[in-house]
């Protein structure tokens, strides 16, 4: 066979990137879950025989993905890589050696070309419920926080396990919903290989070797140059955050070395007695992400661009949480990582990275039943509907931050129709929060409001996974923290950010969710930018008096002028 240029293999690195994608839209159209339909909380990627990840799909979430690049060994290792077929499809949801808790269904699929072994798809979608206490931060241990599915057989040379599928179904709340999660991850693997088949007979390939060292020959190389340029160096970075009972304390020292970047995390709070632990494989996934983000975001994520970041935690500690510790909010506490990450990079990289944002996602779950305190309606029924929500981003060195939008986990706000949708649940408000956005001279992203009730007839419980009700995100260089969470019943009562809580039938939950932080003094930012906030409403003229200096006579021209519907740009 002709030796194949370096611009073929550009051409096929490409072509595996855009494999992925279409491995990904595929399981979005085809799952069952909101979650992955409407939230994009999945990842998906091709790995070479070794189990080395060559590429990612552009949909999904770092934490899937990057705790995903470790997974395959494990399932090398485990099912044996001499008894795989075609055909075969593996499954688990193991929290350690698979994506970091027990709601996360990581499935892997072996490729084979002319009836050889070339590599392997996997996949991963986070799924509404997985049996047990439901998704919350009650648990004591793992064992309480639902069905666990070791690294196995889901289907053998095309045969279906239907013991392990009537086990699944017996153990969870959404049966049809969590088997056709299933089904449509193995379908989404096998729209993967079809592509990869095809492009290996389009340039005649017999397997990945070749297209596999020039991936990560290339993509180590150009890491590697990356981290070479920097200065070296050596910076503590801290976060104090609301935990469950107690604040928990990140901490981290970053080192800058000529050929590697390590985050050692010593000093970080013990293991949580409730659910808010990490595996160590998440922590890793947001620190490498952070990382690449800061300093080498235009190279493809592969095994090899996150090699030189290395990422170290002391066992028993919150980041580095052992079995049987709970770990079903492991976000709320692994999406804290980058910004921890970032405390440390501003002091050896100033004006490279964000301010704090809102950290990790804003969800909650509601459990609806028939009301009990009355007879309820024919036709109430009970629901488990999960919805994804995000406070604001942190500003930027240079932008403002954005409004509503997940960083780091990037997933997408579920539409209210959507969420409406899937079961007995009113969303009655869902607007963006102003004045939430810390000042500076690049300002933070909005949190929303939210308000939700049941319908007619239903009661619920409210599963509260939020963080930043203590904590709001910190301003950076001179900016202004964020505002931050708040929850309460529709009579004004607080509400816990943590835990499962009674909803009765006609009351209403009113969360206000938190704002990203400012960057650079407020004193500095445009003041034409200031009237833009102030006439969109994401400020109030309060809050462009006090924060901005903005004078009563200013104030009332850009409102009038966006009252009558003039241009104040």
């Amino acid at each position: 066979m002709a030796e194949i240029s370096q611009v073929a293999y550009q051409v096929m690195w490409n072509r595996l990137i855009s494999v992925v994608e279409e491995q990904a839209q595929a399981l979005v159209r085809t799952a069952f879950s909101t979650s992955v339909r409407e939230a994009g909380d999945l990842s998906a990627g091709v790995y070479d025989e070794q189990g080395r990840m060559l590429a990612q799909a552009v949909t999904g979430t770092p934490g899937h993905v990057n705790a995903m690049a470790d997974a395959v060994g494990h399932f090398m290792r485990r099912i044996g890589v001499d008894t795989m077929a075609e055909g075969d499809v593996y499954i688990t949801n193991d929290p350690w050696e698979g994506t970091g808790h027990l709601h996360d269904i990581t499935v892997v699929t072996p490729s084979f070309h002319n009836g050889r072994l070339i590599g392997f798809f996997a996949c991963t979608a986070h799924v509404t419920d997985i049996g047990g206490r439901g998704f919350g931060a009650d648990a004591n241990s793992v064992y309480e926080e639902g069905l666990y599915i070791p690294i196995m057989r889901f289907a053998t040379q095309g045969e279906v396990d239907r013991t392990l599928v009537s086990m699944i179904r017996g153990n969870v709340r959404e049966p049809d919903q969590l088997v056709g999660d299933i089904y449509a991850l193995a379908t989404c693997n096998e729209v993967g290989h079809r592509r990869l088949i095809d492009m290996m007979k389009e340039f005649g390939l017999a397997d990945l070797s070749g297209i596999s060292n020039f991936i990560l020959t290339n993509s180590r190389k150009a890491t590697l140059e990356r981290i070479a340029a920097l200065k070296p160096g050596q910076a503590d970075g801290h976060m104090r955050i609301d935990g469950y009972d107690t604040p928990i304390d990140l901490r981290v020292q970053l080192k800058i070395e000529s050929d590697r970047i390590t985050c050692d995390w010593a000093g970080t709070s013990g293991v949580d007695r409730k659910g808010i632990n990490v595996p160590l494989v998440y922590t890793k996934a947001y620190a490498c992400y952070a990382l690449k983000c800061a300093i080498a975001p235009e190279i493809p994520n592969n095994a090899a661009s996150l090699a030189p970041f290395e990422i170290t935690a002391p066992e028993d500690t919150i980041v580095n949480a052992k079995h049987p510790a709970p770990v079903a909010l492991r976000h709320v506490i692994g999406h804290m990582v980058p910004d921890t990450v970032y405390d440390a990079l501003d002091k050896l990289l100033p004006d490279t990275v964000p301010a704090e944002g809102a950290g990790c996602l804003c969800n909650f779950q509601v459990s609806l039943r028939p009301r009990t305190d009355a007879p309820a309606p024919k036709g109430a029924r009970r629901a488990e509907v999960l919805t994804f929500n995000s406070g604001g981003a942190g500003a930027r060195p240079g932008l403002d931050g954005l409004n509503a939008t997940a960083f780091p986990s990037g997933v997408m706000t579920m539409p209210v129709e959507a969420t409406e949708q899937v079961g007995p649940v009113i969303i009655w408000r869902k607007e963006l929060r102003p004045d939430s956005g810390g000042a500076g001279r690049q300002r933070g992203g909005l949190g929303q409001h939210m308000e939700v009730g049941a319908r007619e007839g239903h009661e619920f419980d409210l599963q509260a996974m939020f963080d930043r009700v203590h904590h709001p995100a910190r301003g950076r260089r001179g900016g202004a923290d964020g505002a931050p969470t708040t929850i309460a019943r529709g009579d004004g009562s607080a509400m816990r950010g943590k835990g499962k809580q009674f909803v009765a039938h006609g009351d209403r939950v009113v969360m206000g969710f938190p704002g990203g932080a400012g960057y650079g003094d407020p004193s500095e930012r445009d003041p034409e930018a200031v009237a833009r906030d102030l006439a969109l409403g994401y400020i109030s003229a309060e809050a462009a008096a006090r924060d901005y200096g903005l004078s009563a006579e200013n104030i009332t021209a850009i409102l009038g002028k966006s009252n009558t519907g003039e241009d104040i740009s």
